[in-house]
Parts: structure tokens; C-alpha cells; sequence
């Protein structure tokens, strides 16, 4: 075991040896095992957006082994995705990939300024189908966020008991901020924060703008001149609100854009100290050949074997 994959386990005391088992699993996995980066493949948008917003664009994807079979030969550090999709290839490709069972998600059939994601799975569920981890979405900002802290509360103890790991997507969005205040940089920042406080190993957030969403909050970034004017300044300040950076702080690919710009935000990413990436509808939508070659270029960027 590397060096940096130990320090990275010393930051979860408290945790069991079966926790700290799966967490060494997800980062001595695929070709950045051992330093402590991770590229996450995520595949819930068919359940978030449908399956045609999905699927459609590169129609292998339709099928659930695709996305095993796309994450295994990226050498990504884990698979993502709700009970359906994993229930479909856990089996399959059985020990050949860390899972992380999704256990809640939304639709977009229903609107309204505040989402309530549905439970969808369990922790047990999350076992009985090999993963490492649970992952869950909370929405700060959300009028039903209070109903979320209470319910990954429960299921982040279960799964600590069980050995397991805990992945947070913090996503704020709701009736209490903007639309543009989602990514703004006091947002994020304090949305990898709750994330942490709520008992996280692992926290995804999305990359930063320099927007400054909250009035109380501007003055104090500009009272103390905090550098946000890049984006490796702004994942900086996030990666140090996750407990001075003794939480993992990964950030999502968001919606599909070119690859340069995908590789621009990943070089920001890194030189801010973020730990990786998690990357869905940009490298799925791709053909695979093209997937996967996308997918190598986001690792050697962190692994530093690409400028």
C-alpha cells in the first residue's frame, strides 16, 4: 500500500478496519491506484433524465454491462449507479471493479424548486451486491433538505456498522438559492462542508465559479481577500472546507461539453487539490473507443503523466 493511500485512511479514525478495507479498495483500484486520485464512473442519468437524454446518443449505453464493461477497461477506481443497473451486472463482473450502490434518486417527471429524491436501495442491497461503498444525493438549499440529513444520518451509521463506505453527491438547489448560486463558490464550499459534518468519506460537489451566492458570505471573502478569481483557487478553498482537506473531495463532470474545456477544468481541478473526478455523460455518450481514450487522458492529467 502506497504511502499517500495510508495517510488518506488515517484522516477515518473512527472507523472499522471493514470501512477502511473498502476505502483502500476504491483508490488501489484501476491506473491511478495508489495515489490517491480517483476518475469515478457515475450512471444514474437514466433514472435522473430518462433513458433517450441518456442512452441515446451512443445507444450501446442502453444496456447496463456497457457501463461495467466501459469503467473495467478505463481502469476507472469504481462504478457508480442505482440498484437496477448494478442488480443487472454485479454478478457478471463480479470483484472486477469497485461498486458504489446509489441509493437514492430523483426523476424528472415531476417539477417543482425542491427536490425529494426517493430512496431506491439499501445498504443491504449495497452488500448483497459486492460494492464498497453507498453513495446518496443531498440538496442544501432544497425546503426538503432536513428530510435528506435525517435519512443519510440512518444510512450512513448502517453502512459504517456494515464496513462500508460513504459517498455524498452534495448538489445545493432549491428555493433557497439562485440558479446561478448552485455552483457559486461560497455554495460549493459550504456544501462540502454539510457533506462532511453529515459523516462523508467521500464528497461531490460540483466545480466552482466565482459567483458568491450569499450576502454575509461575500463580505467576508472580500474582507479577507480570498484568492476565487481561477478555478484551481476556487477547488483549493472547497478541498479546505472539507476539514482542511483531511476529507476526499471529488467534483462531477456536469453537463456534456467539448473536451478541451473537459481537460481545462480537470487541470484546474488538479492543481487546486481536488482528488479526482467523476465523470458520467461525458465519457458514456462517447463511442467507446473514444470513451476510453477520453477517459486514460482525465487519469494521466491527474496522474501527471499529461500537462
Amino acid at each position: 500500500m502506497s504511502e499517500r493511500v495510508r495517510e488518506i485512511l488515517s484522516w477515518y479514525g473512527s472507523d472499522n478496519p471493514g470501512t477502511l478495507a473498502n476505502l483502500a479498495r476504491l483508490m488501489n483500484h484501476g491506473r491511478l491506484a495508489g495515489s490517491g486520485r480517483f476518475v469515478i464512473l457515475p450512471v444514474d442519468q437514466g433514472f435522473e433524465h430518462g433513458p433517450a437524454r441518456s442512452f441515446a446518443p451512443n445507444p450501446p449505453g442502453y444496456d447496463p454491462r456497457y457501463h461495467f464493461e466501459l469503467a473495467i477497461a478505463a481502469g476507472c477506481n469504481a462504478y457508480a449507479a442505482p440498484l437496477g443497473f448494478l442488480e443487472a451486472g454485479a454478478a457478471e463482473f463480479a470483484g472486477e471493479i469497485p461498486l458504489i450502490l446509489k441509493l437514492n434518486n430523483s426523476d424528472s417527471l415531476y417539477g417543482g424548486s425542491d427536490p425529494s429524491p426517493a430512496i431506491t436501495g439499501s445498504v443491504d442491497d449495497a452488500l448483497r451486491l459486492g460494492c464498497s461503498a453507498i453513495g446518496f444525493t443531498i440538496y442544501p438549499a432544497s425546503a426538503a433538505r432536513n428530510e435528506m440529513y435525517g435519512q443519510i444520518r440512518e444510512l450512513a451509521h448502517e453502512a459504517k456498522r456494515k464496513g462500508l463506505a460513504v459517498v455524498i453527491w452534495s448538489y445545493p438547489r432549491g428555493s433557497g438559492i439562485s440558479k446561478e448560486g448552485e455552483t457559486a463558490i461560497d455554495v460549493v464550499a459550504y456544501a462540502a462542508q454539510i457533506a462532511c459534518q453529515l459523516g462523508a468519506h467521500v464528497i461531490k460537489v460540483k466545480p466552482p465559479t466565482a459567483h458568491i451566492e450569499q450576502a454575509a458570505a461575500k463580505k467576508v471573502y472580500e474582507k479577507e481577500r480570498m484568492p476565487i478569481a481561477t478555478l484551481a483557487e476556487r477547488v483549493r478553498h472547497v478541498v479546505q472546507s472539507a476539514f482542511n482537506g483531511r476529507r476526499i473531495v471529488i467534483f462531477s463532470g456536469g453537463e456534456a461539453k467539448d473536451t478541451a474545456a473537459i481537460f481545462e477544468e480537470v487541470r484546474g481541478i488538479r492543481d487546486g487539490g481536488g482528488f479526482g473526478s467523476i465523470i458520467g455523460r461525458n465519457s458514456f455518450q462517447r463511442p467507446r473507443s473514444e470513451a476510453l481514450d477520453f477517459l486514460r487522458q482525465v487519469m494521466d492529467i491527474y496522474a501527471g503523466k499529461a500537462k
